[in-house]
């Protein structure tokens, strides 16, 4: 008690009211709140392009700056002026720049997550959900025991209609024997994924966006760029069986992580599939790789 009866409180309340236009207790809490949303602003910006080719392009623009800067300082006039005249017209060549990394950001901000305070699933519900992992994971092992391609896509909070409009509507119950059907070479459906919406197999054969990301392995095959690529714009989580090697991989937030057994992949389904409070969670034990 000795050491905070030594702490001169109020004293600490004079220097903020003087240094951050605090006038009195409401205040202190508005500014506290007001930088506490501003940074978690600042995290939030970090990780969408930490691991996007906008981390780069900002190491390149701090660089510009501090060049600016160092030009001014130093009597660089020539330079100096090419410099500002960079800086002038930045803020349009960052919209063009980092237009992928905008629209994702927008889009996750836009996934409504309101809704997951009212929405209590019944039970019955995560049966059901229970029960569509087990189909999913039944046919994947069977695809991939058998060097068969598929590519499962599975809708969460963002929705990815323009995919299923892309394919052939379906809108049946999910079942391993169906599953296992679309994906068998040499049928109408085999080519492009298969996306799941809620208890349902909305569309089969539909068209997934490329990855855009430069540092992938090339060992990896248009079934994982689309996972990847699908996985970059929207929060759905994918399933792929690699047609090559049988390995069996899931996409989530732009993240792939490959050689799952049929247990990890339970794992990482029931995990973002059941835990739908919380939406973008990672798939949790694994490292993301990519190499």
């Amino acid at each position: 008690m000795d050491f905070f009866d030594n702490i001169n409180f109020w004293g600490i309340i004079n220097f903020l009211s003087d240094n951050l236009s605090i006038k009195g207790p409401w205040d202190l809490v508005k500014t506290i709140v007001d930088i506490s949303i501003v940074s978690y602003a600042i995290y939030k910006i970090a990780t969408l392009v930490r691991e996007t080719r906008a981390w780069q392009l900002i190491k390149g623009i701090l660089f510009i700056l501090i060049a600016s800067k160092l030009s001014d300082i130093l009597g660089l006039r020539t330079i100096a002026f090419i410099l500002r005249m960079i800086i002038q017209y930045l803020p349009i060549a960052l919209v063009m720049l980092f237009q992928p990394e905008l629209r994702r950001g927008l889009e996750q901000i836009g996934r409504s997550r309101f809704k997951n305070f009212f929405n209590f699933e019944d039970e019955s519900y995560t049966i059901k959900v229970k029960s569509n992992i087990e189909e999913i994971i039944n046919a994947i092992v069977e695809m991939s025991k058998t060097f068969t391609g598929a590519l499962i896509v599975i809708e969460r909070e963002t929705r990815i209609g323009d995919i299923i409009n892309s394919g052939i509507q379906i809108d049946s119950n999910v079942t391993s024997e169906l599953l296992i059907n679309i994906f068998t070479p040499n049928t109408p459906l085999h080519d492009g994924a298969v996306v799941i919406r809620g208890d349902k197999i909305k569309a089969a054969a539909c068209f997934l966006p490329l990855t855009e990301n430069p540092n992938l392995s090339k060992e990896l095959g248009t079934r994982h760029r689309a996972a990847l690529g699908i996985s970059e714009v929207s929060d759905a989580i994918v399933v792929v069986a690699s047609e090559e090697s049988g390995k069996i991989s899931v996409a989530l937030n732009g993240g792939l992580t490959r050689n799952l057994t049929s247990d990890t992949l339970r794992k990482a389904l029931s995990k973002n599939l059941l835990e739908k409070h919380v939406p973008n969670k990672k798939l949790g034990l694994w490292k993301v790789k990519t190499k």
